[in-house]
């Protein structure tokens, strides 16, 4: 049951009209998060801002998707699951693939590097250690991407976080995070 309501584009202020019309153009339509996101102007302009640099960024949609499903898995959230399922299809990447990143691992060595980190990024809150940092690094990940693997990381957790205070109802196919492992 959704626990924050959508917020309906003829009830938004003008500012957060303007937002979702951008979306639906992008996207050809509001996704949920996106609606319900726009209870707050602020809180949508953020989100949409820090998603559209990231996506100025060194790291291709399809890693971005990667990393978005790694972290939607380690945090159990359905609803990011099933988008980035849906996105990351769109990006070319295979079912075992996609099931492969939502448990934070892939089949590529240095794209597994990265979704290792994330994940483990999750999972100390932050708090990685030094071998963390070797590991992708020795992965043959660059500082910049480095940084960028944490700045998506976070946009997702704050993503995840979210629909599991607003309950967002799946308006994808569904995919279940039950039964991914820890990482």
């Amino acid at each position: 049951m959704q626990r924050i309501e959508r917020l309906s584009e003829a009830d938004a202020p003008q500012k957060t009209q303007d937002l979702l019309a951008a979306v639906k153009k992008q996207m050809g339509g509001v996704p949920n998060i996106i609606a319900t996101l726009a209870q707050s102007s602020a809180a949508l302009g953020g989100y949409l801002g820090f998603a559209g640099a990231l996506g100025g960024g060194s790291l291709s949609a399809r890693f971005r998707e990667q990393i978005a499903l790694a972290v939607a898995g380690a945090n159990r959230c359905d609803y990011c699951a099933s988008a980035h399922t849906a996105l990351g299809g769109m990006q070319g990447l295979q079912a075992e693939e996609l099931d492969r990143n939502l448990k934070g691992r892939s089949s590529d060595a240095k794209v597994d590097a990265a979704l290792r980190f994330a994940s483990r990024i999750v999972s100390l809150r932050g708090n990685v250690t030094d071998e963390d940092l070797a590991a992708v690094r020795n992965a043959g990940l660059t500082e910049e991407e480095i940084v960028e693997i944490v700045a998506n990381t976070v946009l997702n957790i704050f993503t995840n976080y979210f629909n599991h205070i607003a309950g967002t109802e799946i308006d994808f196919p569904v995919v279940s995070t039950a039964a991914v492992e820890a990482a």
